[in-house]
């Protein structure tokens, strides 16, 4: 049979027997070159200068121990800070607390002298009176409400209707009040002249006593009585014969001008007859214009 003659195989001349995992040289590489060669040189050299620093571990609490050390010293900076302006601080409070007080007996030893000044023209002014022979001194202070009063009479309370009013015909019904459930200044004059003109003899508001000289205005919705402003409910008292005071007062004009207040708005009025009350003198009575005519028995 004819044909190509053929080589021979070709035996190899190593001895050693193949290694099972010769097919899988690229793994094996990789195994056994797990670093790269640079990355393992580059540590190497950092390691040989001494700058592979310390442990991740260490650092950390190094730092921790540094923050620590950073805030106690902060703490104890402010405490010294607080530490120096207390001193100050208490001083002030002190020069404060010592200033009130001066103030405060200034005030009360003014209080005082007012009473004692008072009552020396009291007393002089009663000797005056006892001097001229006039037997008419103590019904005057009385009058003139300079004097404490005590007898029978009416307690008549106001108050607020609790909320807004509302509108109507009645006596306020243009008078533009943006509440018409409040008592006003005016309203207050109304009552206080109604109960002079039904024969009060004394009256007084919220412990405030009326004289010739008073005055009833208002500042805001504040009602103020000879300059001192009172709060709701308003408390009237008037000394007079009760039962024929509340009956006058209640017919007159401005006892139906209050009880259509209470229908129409909601405004509280209560009257009752006392048979004792008790109303104060007037703070002070100063008369700067008027002068008694001289003489007696002159007309």
């Amino acid at each position: 049979m004819c044909g190509m003659p053929q080589q021979p195989p070709v035996r190899s001349t190593d001895s050693r027997p193949p290694r099972l995992d010769a097919s899988m040289s690229l793994l094996t590489n990789v195994m056994d070159h797990s670093l790269d060669d640079g990355y393992a040189e580059a540590a190497a050299r950092k390691q040989a200068q001494g700058e592979g620093g310390l442990p991740r571990t260490l650092r950390a609490k190094l730092g921790l121990a540094a923050g620590l050390v950073l805030a106690a010293l902060v703490v104890t900076v402010g405490a010294a800070e607080a530490r120096m302006a207390a001193p100050v601080l208490a001083k002030e409070r002190e020069e404060l607390i010592d200033r009130i007080e001066r103030e405060s007996s200034a005030a009360d030893k003014l209080e005082d002298d007012v009473d004692a000044l008072r009552n020396d023209v009291e007393e002089r002014r009663s000797r005056a009176l006892d001097e001229d022979g006039s037997d008419q001194g103590e019904l005057v202070s009385l009058l003139a409400g300079d004097t404490e009063v005590t007898g029978p009479g009416i307690k008549l309370v106001i108050d607020d209707a609790g909320g807004e009013g509302e509108g109507g015909d009645g006596p306020r019904g243009e008078t533009g009040f943006s509440d018409n459930g409040r008592v006003r200044d005016r309203d207050m004059q109304q009552v206080v002249n109604g109960l002079w003109a039904s024969g009060a003899e004394a009256v007084s508001i919220n412990g405030q006593r009326l004289t010739a000289l008073s005055a009833i205005r208002a500042a805001g919705d504040a009602i103020l009585v000879d300059n001192k402003p009172l709060a709701p409910p308003y408390t009237v008292l008037a000394i007079g014969d009760g039962k024929q005071l509340s009956t006058k007062f209640q017919d007159s004009a401005d006892g139906l001008y209050l009880h259509a207040l209470k229908e129409n708005f909601g405004i509280k009025a209560d009257i009752s007859v006392e048979d004792e009350l008790r109303l104060p003198a007037a703070p002070s009575l100063i008369v700067r214009t008027a002068q008694p005519k001289a003489g007696k028995g002159t007309s």
